[in-house]
């Protein structure tokens, strides 16, 4: 594994065999971290948007897993 920092960015390079599952966790953790990085809201905003996304994705998808 290499890691390289730029100016503006860091770079990963990585064997092509590495284990997909588990880095995807970590792609996804990096994703999380960027999109955050400027954000000013709370731990309690952020949960109560979590709480109101689950409550609309159950109200629109309960009927494929209940009949």
């Amino acid at each position: 594994m290499v890691i390289e920092r730029t100016h503006d960015e860091i770079i990963f390079r990585l064997p092509a065999d590495i284990d997909t599952a588990g880095f995807q966790r970590i792609v996804n953790y990096l994703k999380y971290k960027e999109a955050i990085r400027k954000s000013e809201g709370t731990d309690e905003q952020a949960n109560q948007l979590a709480d109101e996304s689950k409550k609309r994705w159950w109200a629109e998808n309960k009927g494929k897993f209940i009949k």
